[in-house]
């Protein structure tokens, strides 16, 4: 990556809900909305991945700064602006493509990651079952669902559930925000 960018790829439910979260920390850029983590090969489209009947998740995959915020930082944020101990489910979104999932580009990634989820276990009465995983073939959604949350803060989709999100990040990471 150029300029020691290095890239992240998580999911925690729907990506229009992770992607206005992270898409608002100092150091990340380069947000796109996707799918990963299939059995199904090739590009799946959104009513294949809404059937629950591929496999994939629905993620974001995006480049951070290591030197304005740390792969760890980006985890803490991730794992406490989502619910990570319910089972393939956020809210009212159901089924395995709304699974909490961090799929790591290297094994750094992956021993980090295994560190803040035991770190932020401790502040969860339920076990968190986010899912650790190797990164697959990312595939990227189409136009329409990338900055969705940006592009779409009217729909009410936004303001009963992503506003929330956005609101608990300004709470507790103010001094990660960008500007």
């Amino acid at each position: 990556m150029k300029n020691n960018l290095q890239q992240a790829t998580i999911g925690g439910g729907c990506f229009w809900c992770v992607e206005a979260v992270i898409q608002r920390l100092k150091g990340v850029s380069n947000v796109v909305s996707g799918y990963a983590g299939g059995q199904v090969p090739g590009h799946p489209t959104y009513r294949e991945i809404c059937s629950g009947l591929t496999g994939h998740a629905e993620v974001i995959q995006f480049d951070f700064d290591p030197a304005v915020i740390t792969y760890a930082e980006i985890l803490t944020v991730f794992l406490t602006t989502h619910d990570p101990t319910t089972l393939n489910r956020q809210g009212a979104d159901r089924g395995t493509q709304y699974r909490s999932v961090i799929f790591y580009h290297n094994d750094e990634q992956k021993a980090q990651a295994e560190q803040v989820i035991k770190v932020v276990q401790e502040y969860y009465e339920d076990p968190i079952v986010t899912e650790v995983s190797e990164l697959p073939p990312f595939y990227e959604a189409t136009q329409e669902h990338q900055d969705y949350y940006n592009e779409n803060r009217q729909q009410g989709y936004c303001r009963v559930v992503i506003d929330p999100k956005v609101a608990k990040l300004k709470k507790f990471y103010e001094h990660l925000l960008a500007s």
